[in-house]
């Protein structure tokens, strides 16, 4: 491993730090500006005696700054305490749930990429002609439809009208084709256009114009030559996508009943369960930051000079 890679994975290293201690400062005081965790545990009957009983017992009878210490000091060691509401380790919680949320972004990133890819290569191969202009407003409209809608269109239709997929839960493979559908609907039209917009760039170059003097047909110039290298410029946009799969999935999930990491946020946030929401909130923050940073790493083991760059 070169010193420059080196150098680069220190300072990600230092900038996650600094990331996760700001993201747990902000979220350990916005959240008790939301609401008393006391009411919440001791339930709404509860009396003072009783809610100054579970404040004593908690630790939240103690001033805020020592609450705060406290709390990093669980961090350091990955304890974010007990759920309220389920009585069981929220971080256990937050990473039970997690893999159901990796597995629609996975398969939604796969969707995204199997519909962007040919049609951004076509589109972006002769962008002048009539159809690919029609094509490039549609797909332009398309990217200002958010997902939500399109999920909710495709459970009336597909679940409701015709009954062919289920509209809820989380089972078999044919679960994961609605709220996947709805999630890279919203996330192909900005791939395609990048695609596009990168191999129409490509075919401009030299080498393309070498190539095709040399006898290569039209399909071999774009499949061979100028589609590798608009899928490199894209890599970028595709390892941010991932990264706010996993982390903005929360109205899909809610809409189809996923049982995952987006769902338990939405609940846990109505049921005031701090602890679940500051492990949860902490568990986004490293997965986006490492696909990030793996997507950086990847650009650096290509390109030397971006290395160096970086470094």
């Amino acid at each position: 491993m070169s010193r420059d890679l080196l150098v680069l994975i220190g300072r990600r290293l230092a900038n996650l730090a600094v990331l996760l201690l700001g993201v747990t400062t902000l979220l350990f005081f916005l959240l008790r500006v939301t609401g008393d965790p006391a009411a919440v545990i001791a339930g709404s009957d509860a009396d003072a005696a009783q809610l100054e009983a579970v404040r004593a017992q908690y630790g939240l009878d103690r001033p805020l700054i020592v609450q705060f210490l406290a709390y990093l000091a669980s961090v350091l060691r990955l304890d974010f305490g007990m759920s309220l509401s389920a009585g069981e380790p929220a971080l256990g919680l937050v990473l039970e749930r997690l893999p159901a949320t990796l597995e629609l972004a996975g398969v939604a990133m796969l969707l995204t990429i199997a519909v962007a890819v040919p049609v951004g290569a076509w589109m972006g191969y002769a962008p002048t002609k009539p159809g690919r202009r029609i094509a490039a407003g549609i797909v332009f409209v398309l990217q200002g439809v958010p997902g939500y809608v399109v999920a909710l269109i495709a459970i009336q239709i597909v679940a409701v009208e015709f009954r062919l997929l289920p509209s809820v839960g989380y089972g078999g493979p044919e679960t994961f084709i609605l709220p996947a559908v709805a999630l890279a609907s919203f996330l192909a039209p900005k791939l395609v256009r990048v695609i596009a917009a990168n191999v129409t760039e490509a075919m401009a170059e030299d080498y393309i114009r070498t190539a095709r003097s040399q006898g290569a047909d039209g399909m071999e110039l774009l499949w061979r030559h100028a589609v590798p290298n608009a899928l490199l410029g894209a890599t970028a946009l595709v390892g941010t996508m991932f990264a706010a799969l996993v982390s903005g999935a929360v109205v899909t999930e809610a809409i189809f009943a996923w049982p995952g990491i987006g769902w338990l946020l939405v609940t846990s946030t109505q049921t005031l369960d701090f602890p679940v929401v500051q492990a949860l909130t902490f568990t986004v923050a490293v997965l986006v930051f490492t696909v990030n940073t793996v997507t950086d790493l990847a650009f650096a083991l290509i390109d030397p000079r971006l290395r160096r760059q970086r470094a």
